[in-house]
């Protein structure tokens, strides 16, 4: 797994307050017990971590541009973020 992926997975886990072995790829927020308050507060540290802005709408997560469906999903979009910014 990428460096990425895994600073993306402690992240995630940390705001789950799980270790992140517990944290898998097709897991989503729910299934982590993380609510809307945990996932704003897990993409700003995501965000600081990459220095990368997401395209999210924290009042409206359900209409961002970012795919929010799992944290594999999260992983493959901030990669590509970051590639969109390296470019």
């Amino acid at each position: 797994m990428s460096s990425i992926a895994d600073t993306i997975i402690a992240i995630i886990a940390e705001n789950a307050m799980l270790d992140p072995a517990e944290v898998t790829a097709d897991m989503t927020f729910q299934d982590l017990g993380i609510d809307s308050l945990g996932l704003v507060e897990a993409i700003f540290a995501i965000e600081e971590a990459f220095n990368i802005s997401i395209p999210f709408n924290a009042n409206e997560p359900g209409k961002s541009d970012f795919d929010l469906s799992s944290v594999g999903a999260v992983i493959a979009a901030v990669e590509g973020l970051i590639r969109q910014q390296a470019a």
